[in-house]
């Protein structure tokens, strides 16, 4: 579905990613893990188009998306639910959810989908008319996911969401994303929590200082030597 080929790209005189390559196939939950500053959400900034390619490719279902603005970004499908959640803090918790939607002009369409995430996240329904910001790590991190849902996306990328969150929060977070997956939307996850996000993935990348250097399924990047004595603490 998705083919990242030889990208290059960075910050200035800064190169964060040296000749990435990496494929998700449609259904599947492929992570993408490293260290901080390995260029993992570069990685996803780049195929939102928010970070430009210096060279490579980025496709999607075949379709050469290298260079699209984040708006043709997310009309051909795909979905950014970014590190921090990036609310909009002085709207309200269904206006954050009306901007996902923001490209649709299916009425029926998206009323559907608004009650299908008030019916998972039910405290985004109680709370619909109060400002985002005012909502707990959480809470805004459930309506980051809704509003990134909101689009009706076919790809979502997720960009570090269990960053700051308690861990009961953190399993809610990580059992929704799975279920998307199962739902029929394709995913790609970046996540600090490596263990957990090698548990939950159909496929594995290991990125280290701007290169992919390992690959495969969660369970076999588990039981590299390498990837436990790095990433897992032994």
């Amino acid at each position: 579905m998705l083919e990242i080929r030889d990208l290059v790209c960075g910050y200035g005189h800064v190169t964060a990613l040296k000749g990435v390559t990496i494929a998700v196939r449609a259904g599947q939950l492929v992570a993408l893990v490293g260290a901080n500053g390995a260029g993992k959400s570069t990685t996803l900034r780049a195929v939102s188009g928010l970070v430009p390619a210096r060279s490579g490719t980025i496709s999607l279902e075949g379709r050469d998306i290298t260079g699209a603005d984040p708006r043709r970004v997310l009309a051909h499908g795909i979905a950014h639910c970014p590190e921090g959640r990036r609310v909009f803090p002085q709207m309200s918790v269904a206006e954050n959810l009306a901007m996902g939607a923001y490209l649709r002009r299916d009425k029926a369409g998206i009323g559907a989908d608004l009650a299908r995430i008030y019916g998972e996240f039910p405290r985004l329904a109680e709370r619909r008319a109060q400002a985002a910001g005012t909502l707990s790590g959480g809470e805004q991190q459930m309506l980051a996911i809704g509003r990134a849902l909101m689009a009706r996306p076919r790809l979502v990328l997720f960009d570090e969401p269990s960053l700051g969150l308690a861990p009961n929060i953190v399993e809610r977070m990580f059992s929704v994303i799975r279920a998307i997956c199962d739902a029929g939307t394709t995913v790609l996850l970046v996540e600090q929590n490596a263990f957990a996000a090698l548990e939950l993935c159909d496929y594995a990348y290991l990125l280290e200082t701007g290169r992919i250097v390992l690959a495969g399924t969660g369970a076999a990047l588990i039981a590299d030597p390498h990837v436990r004595n790095a990433y897992l603490g032994g």
